[in-house]
């Protein structure tokens, strides 16, 4: 899917666990269960995950570090759900927007626009998995982090090859290269993007489009 690189910044698993149910105490503790993955979703995007344990996401959240685990078993469950929930929903976006796309121009300016959005909304995940992905690759538990990202990335070589064959897109390039410039250069940009800054999302999605379909000189 993205470039696995460092970046960071700010949250959105607290969607995952409020919808998910996974609770140990009511509804009560499915809120608080979501304000630890938000916590613990940032701690992890800005130190990396082996840098921050149990003591220091208690500590961020102002509780003991025994009281944590009323809610999770380990670390390593927290960030299994926020990849998880991370992943499959952009892997079912992604999906959606593939089967939903009458043209590749349609779908590829779709792809790029909902990533973007992505970033906007939980570019704390979207830190994280480029941060983590290689590292938790093969590790017991997070094979679903490969298994998505491969078909995640087969909609983009699908969608480019499609333009390709129909002459919508330049056929001396080579799809797989194209689609690595694309995705390291539109996922990095969790980088430096700031939801509360001067560019939306939306208006980072059309500069890049239009620097991507029409290039850089006029002449």
């Amino acid at each position: 899917m993205a470039a696995r690189r460092p970046a960071g910044a700010a949250a959105a698993p607290t969607r995952a666990a409020a919808r998910n149910g996974r609770t140990r105490g009511g509804g009560g503790g499915s809120v608080r269960r979501a304000e630890l993955l938000e916590i613990a979703a940032g701690m992890f995007a800005r130190r990396g995950f082996t840098q921050t344990t149990v003591r220091d996401i208690a500590d961020e959240a102002g509780i003991l570090s025994g009281s944590l685990y009323h809610h999770f078993s380990s670390k390593e469950e927290m960030l299994d759900e926020i990849l998880r929930d991370f992943l499959g929903r952009l892997h079912e976006r992604f999906s959606e927007i593939e089967k939903e796309g009458e043209d590749p121009k349609e779908i590829l300016d779709r792809l790029i626009a909902h990533s973007f959005t992505t970033i906007h909304e939980t570019p704390e995940a979207v830190a994280l998995y480029q941060n983590e992905a290689d590292a938790l690759s093969g590790q017991p538990g997070f094979e679903y982090v490969d298994q998505l990202g491969k078909k995640i990335e087969k909609i983009w070589l699908r969608t480019l090859t499609a333009g390709q064959k129909a002459g919508v897109f330049r056929g001396d390039v080579d799809i797989n290269l194209t689609y690595r410039f694309i995705r390291d250069t539109v996922w990095c940009t969790v980088r430096w993007y700031r939801p509360r800054g001067k560019f939306r999302a939306e208006a980072v999605a059309e500069q890049y489009l239009r620097v991507l379909y029409g290039g850089l000189v006029t002449g």
